[in-house]
């Protein structure tokens, strides 16, 4: 039993995120900036991982992006001034979730037109199969023997 507990601590503190990609020596002395900081390092991607914020990537880029977020807040910047100096250097990209605009207007409206366009397919697919018979007509000799067939197979059963 007590393995099992040493276990599952080890388990539960290597899941927990924390501060645990955030070097120590990036942690900004006051906490009201560092949360900040955290805050801001969950909405920024991180361009090497792209499906990863630069707060829970261990990139090196990543590491480079939380310490100039953490400089542009240390030297006085606004949350807003923040953003706006790292969409600068590397675009809406790096914005988990890009504004909607006309750079980022597939981006936003893909999903619901590659859904349509999904629809049309199926819904073609299936009037096109609607109009073709269910089973093909046969011929007077093909349904005579058919029913010689059906017969004789009856006989047999019964």
């Amino acid at each position: 039993m007590r393995s099992f507990a040493a276990a599952l601590a080890i388990v539960l503190a290597l899941s927990v995120p924390g501060f645990a990609l955030v070097d120590p020596s990036e942690r900004l002395d006051d906490p009201q900036q560092e949360m900040r900081a955290r805050a801001i390092s969950k909405n920024l991607r991180c361009m090497v991982c792209q499906n990863q914020s630069i707060d829970d990537s261990d990139a090196e880029l990543a590491g480079d992006l939380r310490r100039i977020v953490r400089e542009r807040i240390a030297a006085g910047d606004t949350d807003r001034e923040v953003y706006d100096f790292v969409v600068a250097r590397y675009g809406d990209f790096v914005l988990m979730t890009p504004p909607f605009g006309p750079a980022t207007l597939l981006l936003w409206l893909g999903p619901a037109l590659v859904l349509v366009l999904g629809s049309g397919v199926v819904l073609t697919v299936l009037r096109r199969n609607r109009e073709r018979p269910a089973e093909p007509h046969l011929t007077p000799d093909e349904a005579a023997r058919l029913a010689l067939l059906l017969e004789k197979d009856e006989e047999t059963r019964g």
